[in-house]
Protein backbone atom coordinates (compact mmCIF):
# COMPACT_ATOMS: atom_id res chain seq x y z
CA UNK A 1 0.00 0.00 0.00
CA UNK A 2 2.71 2.39 0.97
CA UNK A 3 4.57 1.51 -2.18
CA UNK A 4 1.52 2.19 -4.32
CA UNK A 5 0.97 5.66 -2.83
CA UNK A 6 4.56 6.58 -3.51
CA UNK A 7 4.21 5.60 -7.15
CA UNK A 8 0.96 7.59 -7.48
CA UNK A 9 2.55 10.68 -5.95
CA UNK A 10 5.53 10.23 -8.25
CA UNK A 11 3.20 10.16 -11.28
CA UNK A 12 1.40 13.24 -10.05
CA UNK A 13 4.69 15.07 -9.71
CA UNK A 14 5.72 14.00 -13.21
CA UNK A 15 2.45 15.28 -14.63
CA UNK A 16 2.92 18.54 -12.84
CA UNK A 17 6.38 18.89 -14.30
CA UNK A 18 5.24 18.08 -17.84
CA UNK A 19 2.32 20.46 -17.82
CA UNK A 20 4.36 23.69 -17.76
CA UNK A 21 6.64 22.31 -20.47
CA UNK A 22 3.65 21.50 -22.73
CA UNK A 23 2.15 24.97 -22.25
CA UNK A 24 5.50 26.56 -23.01
CA UNK A 25 5.78 24.45 -26.17
CA UNK A 26 2.30 25.45 -27.30
CA UNK A 27 3.02 29.10 -26.64
CA UNK A 28 6.33 28.90 -28.52
CA UNK A 29 4.66 27.13 -31.44
CA UNK A 30 1.94 29.76 -31.61
CA UNK A 31 4.55 32.52 -31.56
CA UNK A 32 6.45 30.87 -34.40
CA UNK A 33 3.26 30.51 -36.45
CA UNK A 34 2.41 34.19 -36.00
CA UNK A 35 5.93 35.19 -36.96
CA UNK A 36 5.85 33.01 -40.09
CA UNK A 37 2.40 34.34 -41.00
CA UNK A 38 3.69 37.89 -40.70
CA UNK A 39 6.64 37.11 -42.99
CA UNK A 40 4.35 35.54 -45.58
CA UNK A 41 2.04 38.55 -45.53
CA UNK A 42 5.01 40.85 -46.04
CA UNK A 43 6.29 38.72 -48.93
CA UNK A 44 2.80 38.62 -50.44
CA UNK A 45 2.48 42.40 -50.23
CA UNK A 46 5.89 42.84 -51.81
CA UNK A 47 4.93 40.43 -54.59
CA UNK A 48 1.61 42.12 -55.33
CA UNK A 49 2.98 45.65 -55.30
CA UNK A 50 4.37 46.77 -58.66
CA UNK A 51 8.05 47.62 -58.49
CA UNK A 52 9.11 51.18 -59.38
CA UNK A 53 11.10 49.78 -62.30
CA UNK A 54 8.12 47.86 -63.66
CA UNK A 55 5.89 50.91 -63.34
CA UNK A 56 8.43 53.05 -65.11
CA UNK A 57 8.82 50.63 -67.99
CA UNK A 58 5.12 49.87 -68.39
CA UNK A 59 4.08 53.53 -68.44
CA UNK A 60 3.53 54.80 -71.99
CA UNK A 61 6.28 57.07 -73.25
CA UNK A 62 5.35 60.70 -73.52
CA UNK A 63 5.86 62.05 -77.02
CA UNK A 64 8.76 64.46 -77.20
CA UNK A 65 7.53 67.71 -78.61
CA UNK A 66 11.05 68.59 -79.78
CA UNK A 67 11.41 65.50 -82.00
CA UNK A 68 10.39 66.08 -85.63
CA UNK A 69 7.69 63.97 -87.21
CA UNK A 70 8.94 60.84 -88.94
CA UNK A 71 6.66 61.27 -91.95
CA UNK A 72 8.37 63.63 -94.43
CA UNK A 73 6.30 66.53 -95.65
CA UNK A 74 6.28 67.30 -99.38
CA UNK A 75 8.74 70.16 -98.84
CA UNK A 76 11.00 68.57 -96.22
CA UNK A 77 14.53 67.52 -97.27
CA UNK A 78 14.59 63.99 -98.67
CA UNK A 79 17.54 61.65 -98.88
CA UNK A 80 18.64 61.03 -102.48
CA UNK A 81 18.95 57.40 -101.39
CA UNK A 82 15.14 57.25 -101.79
CA UNK A 83 14.53 58.52 -105.34
CA UNK A 84 10.82 57.62 -105.30
CA UNK A 85 10.37 60.12 -102.45
CA UNK A 86 11.66 62.90 -104.70
CA UNK A 87 8.81 62.39 -107.20
CA UNK A 88 5.61 60.83 -105.87
CA UNK A 89 3.43 58.44 -107.85
CA UNK A 90 0.74 61.14 -108.20
CA UNK A 91 3.29 63.61 -109.59
CA UNK A 92 4.57 60.99 -112.02
CA UNK A 93 0.99 60.38 -113.20
CA UNK A 94 0.44 64.09 -113.82
CA UNK A 95 3.67 64.27 -115.78
CA UNK A 96 2.91 61.11 -117.78
CA UNK A 97 -0.72 62.05 -118.36
CA UNK A 98 -1.84 58.55 -117.38
CA UNK A 99 -1.95 56.27 -114.34
CA UNK A 100 1.35 54.57 -113.49
CA UNK A 101 2.35 51.62 -111.33
CA UNK A 102 4.09 52.21 -107.98
CA UNK A 103 7.71 53.22 -108.35
CA UNK A 104 10.39 50.55 -108.77
CA UNK A 105 13.66 51.45 -107.02
CA UNK A 106 16.99 50.16 -108.31
CA UNK A 107 19.99 51.73 -106.57
CA UNK A 108 19.56 55.50 -107.02
CA UNK A 109 16.89 55.23 -109.72
CA UNK A 110 13.10 55.18 -109.43
CA UNK A 111 10.95 54.20 -112.41
CA UNK A 112 7.19 54.67 -112.79
CA UNK A 113 5.68 52.72 -115.70
CA UNK A 114 2.17 52.90 -117.12
CA UNK A 115 0.10 49.66 -117.04
CA UNK A 116 0.23 47.51 -120.19
CA UNK A 117 -3.45 48.19 -120.80
CA UNK A 118 -2.95 51.97 -121.04
CA UNK A 119 -0.93 54.33 -123.21
CA UNK A 120 2.86 53.97 -123.18
CA UNK A 121 4.47 56.22 -120.61
CA UNK A 122 7.41 56.09 -118.25
CA UNK A 123 8.95 58.47 -115.70
CA UNK A 124 12.51 57.88 -114.48
CA UNK A 125 14.17 59.69 -111.59
CA UNK A 126 17.97 59.50 -111.30
CA UNK A 127 19.34 60.71 -107.97
CA UNK A 128 22.81 61.33 -106.60
CA UNK A 129 25.68 59.98 -108.70
CA UNK A 130 23.38 58.44 -111.30
CA UNK A 131 21.65 61.81 -111.70
CA UNK A 132 24.97 63.55 -112.35
CA UNK A 133 26.11 60.77 -114.72
CA UNK A 134 22.96 61.19 -116.83
CA UNK A 135 23.49 64.95 -116.97
CA UNK A 136 27.19 64.57 -117.90
CA UNK A 137 26.33 62.03 -120.63
CA UNK A 138 23.79 64.37 -122.22
CA UNK A 139 26.33 67.19 -122.26
CA UNK A 140 29.01 64.99 -123.77
CA UNK A 141 26.60 63.94 -126.51
CA UNK A 142 26.19 67.62 -127.36
CA UNK A 143 22.47 67.76 -126.60
CA UNK A 144 21.04 71.23 -126.26
CA UNK A 145 20.45 71.99 -122.56
CA UNK A 146 18.42 75.08 -121.79
CA UNK A 147 19.29 76.74 -118.43
CA UNK A 148 16.40 77.21 -116.03
CA UNK A 149 16.54 80.14 -113.62
CA UNK A 150 15.45 79.99 -109.99
CA UNK A 151 15.56 76.20 -109.58
CA UNK A 152 18.15 74.91 -107.12
CA UNK A 153 21.74 75.98 -107.70
CA UNK A 154 21.49 75.13 -111.39
CA UNK A 155 18.95 73.44 -113.64
CA UNK A 156 18.67 72.55 -117.32
CA UNK A 157 15.90 71.40 -119.64
CA UNK A 158 16.05 69.34 -122.83
CA UNK A 159 13.44 67.45 -124.82
CA UNK A 160 11.92 64.94 -122.42
CA UNK A 161 14.36 65.53 -119.54
CA UNK A 162 15.22 68.00 -116.81
CA UNK A 163 18.39 68.21 -114.66
CA UNK A 164 18.89 70.06 -111.40
CA UNK A 165 21.52 70.44 -108.72
CA UNK A 166 21.16 71.54 -105.07
CA UNK A 167 24.54 71.82 -103.31
CA UNK A 168 26.34 68.61 -104.34
CA UNK A 169 23.19 66.61 -105.10
CA UNK A 170 22.08 66.02 -108.68
CA UNK A 171 18.65 64.81 -109.83
CA UNK A 172 17.69 64.05 -113.40
CA UNK A 173 14.12 63.30 -114.51
CA UNK A 174 13.37 61.63 -117.85
CA UNK A 175 9.92 61.36 -119.39
CA UNK A 176 8.94 58.90 -122.11
CA UNK A 177 5.59 59.79 -123.62
CA UNK A 178 4.03 59.65 -127.06
CA UNK A 179 3.22 63.34 -127.37
CA UNK A 180 5.12 66.32 -128.81
CA UNK A 181 8.18 67.00 -126.60
CA UNK A 182 7.43 70.72 -126.34
CA UNK A 183 4.20 69.92 -124.46
CA UNK A 184 6.26 68.47 -121.62
CA UNK A 185 8.61 71.41 -121.09
CA UNK A 186 6.45 73.28 -118.59
CA UNK A 187 5.38 70.19 -116.58
CA UNK A 188 9.04 69.09 -116.36
CA UNK A 189 10.10 72.57 -115.25
CA UNK A 190 7.39 72.72 -112.59
CA UNK A 191 8.31 69.27 -111.28
CA UNK A 192 12.01 70.21 -111.14
CA UNK A 193 11.11 73.26 -109.05
CA UNK A 194 9.16 71.04 -106.61
CA UNK A 195 11.96 68.46 -106.39
CA UNK A 196 14.52 71.18 -105.63
CA UNK A 197 12.63 72.02 -102.44
CA UNK A 198 13.04 68.40 -101.29
CA UNK A 199 16.81 68.29 -101.48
Amino acid sequence: MTHTRTRTRSRSRDRGRNRPLSLAGVALGALLMLTLQGCQDTDSDATNKPSPTASATSAPAEPNAEEPSQAPSPTSPTSVGDPCALVTQQEAERLAGTPVKPGNVVDETCTYVAPESGPTAQVEIFAGESGQNYYDAERQLGHELKPLDGIGDEAYLEDGSVFLRVAEEWVSIRLVRGNPAAENDQPLTDLARTVATRL
